[in-house]
């Protein structure tokens, strides 16, 4: 498998949701979303996992907007806030309701331990994929040519820092949160031992 063959959707609602992505994300994060995108990607067809490109790719950009400042909630932890701005942008693409819910479910579901695949292949993909990219969790399962080419065409800039200081300050905002017990778990010495930055 090379880059070129993973299947990476053009709809209207895609470039959309990635317009949304370069705006209120920083480029760390851009980047971060677009390889959350690209390692589901590559890793579904090695494991028998089919996919709905466009939810996974929506949900994939705006999975940390609730990371933004004019975003960030603080009555509900980022990922909830990422779905009901998902739920919301999906709304105005014309999307029926069932799925603005499932891209708010594919979102919060990311921060999940585990998402099982039988029940929801976008949450389990992107639950995967995003462990990748932050702290490094089975990235032996992209193929070395694909992880060269997606960093390559996709930097990771300065995601470990930045996304380090983001889970702390929510963590310490909304102790209850996932990303709370993320943080008490050790989840910024994980981020520093990425081998994604070595």
């Amino acid at each position: 498998m090379r880059y070129d063959d993973l299947v990476i959707p053009d709809s209207p609602v895609c470039r959309a949701a990635l317009e949304v992505a370069t705006r209120y994300h920083t480029p760390s994060l851009l980047n971060h979303s677009i390889r959350a995108y690209l390692w589901a990607a590559a890793y579904a067809p090695g494991h028998g996992i089919a996919f709905d490109a466009e939810l996974l790719y929506v949900s994939a950009m705006l999975h940390d907007i609730g990371l933004a400042a004019e975003f960030d909630s603080h009555t509900v932890p980022y990922e909830e806030a990422g779905g009901h701005v998902a739920w919301a942008f999906c709304a105005g693409a014309g999307w029926p309701a069932e799925r603005r819910t499932r891209a708010a479910e594919v979102i919060i579901r990311h921060m999940w331990a585990e998402v099982p695949v039988e029940d929801d292949p976008e949450g389990h993909l992107l639950e995967l994929s995003t462990g990748m990219d932050i702290s490094g969790r089975s990235t032996e399962e992209i193929p070395a040519a694909v992880r060269q080419e997606v960093l390559e065409r996709h930097p990771r800039l300065d995601i470990a820092g930045e996304f380090a200081a983001c889970i702390s300050d929510q963590g310490t905002r909304k102790p209850d949160s996932i990303a709370g017990g993320f943080v008490r778990a050790g989840i910024v010495q994980r981020i520093a031992a990425n081998p994604l930055d070595r």
